[in-house]
């Protein structure tokens, strides 16, 4: 999942950066309203972290302009104000959901999670084909009921190809929504790490569920 971060407090921004980072997602950062569009206008990502007190346009003149450019993007606010009406705006602008500084981390992936649940239509945090199931509320995965130890990248490769199960996915979707934004996509780390999920997901079972198409991508399915 590629996730854009928009704050301008450095700290904080390199804070919550690492801490998305360590549990697995892809994360793009801007610190001022026009980079936010830039990349939100230029780019693929799952979830937008949006600070409404950032330089230039604030966060809610933001939101409101990538509504009306047709972005359904999952946005989840963030502001040091709790006042209501300032909430109300927020959400009228098109956020989805609304964090008040300062939060905790925990409660901060936890919304994340959320809301990257309802953008991708998930009614249950435990995806499952055949027998292997991946559990998003813990991020652990298990094959025929035995616990697979994936990196956070492999957690992240085979999350995004078990949402997509029986669709194919290019090596642009996927650099698109699980590497940062300086992936060079031309480079052979996408097959590394492929491979790599084939040995730990396939390699001792007889039904294989990662599959190549020449030329074209991958596609995970159980036939």
């Amino acid at each position: 999942m590629r996730i854009l971060l928009v704050e301008d407090e450095k700290k904080l921004s390199a804070f919550v950066k690492r801490g998305l980072r360590e549990a697995a997602y892809a994360v793009d950062t801007a610190d001022n309203g026009e980079g936010a569009l830039f990349l939100a206008e230029t780019n693929t990502y799952d979830l937008i972290v949006l600070d409404i007190m950032i330089p230039g346009q604030d966060g809610i003149a933001v939101c409101r302009k990538l509504r009306k450019k047709g972005l359904t993007v999952p946005i989840l606010m963030l502001t040091a104000r709790d006042d209501v009406e300032d909430k109300i705006s927020g959400l009228d602008a098109g956020a989805d959901d609304y964090l008040t500084k300062p939060f905790s981390f925990p409660e901060l992936l936890a919304r994340v999670r959320a809301l990257l649940r309802r953008g991708h239509v998930v009614k249950t945090p435990r995806l499952k084909v055949a027998d292997l199931e991946l559990d998003q509320a813990s991020r652990k995965v298990f094959r025929a009921g035995r616990e697979i130890d994936l990196t956070p990248t492999e957690y992240s490769l085979l999350e995004y190809l078990m949402l997509h199960t029986g669709q194919v996915v290019t090596r642009t979707m996927i650099s698109e929504h699980v590497w940062n934004d300086d992936f060079d996509s031309f480079s052979n780390v996408i097959n590394v790490y492929i491979n790599y999920l084939r040995r730990k997901v396939d390699q001792d079972n007889p039904v294989k569920l990662i599959h190549s198409l020449r030329g074209v991508g991958y596609v995970l399915k159980d036939k």
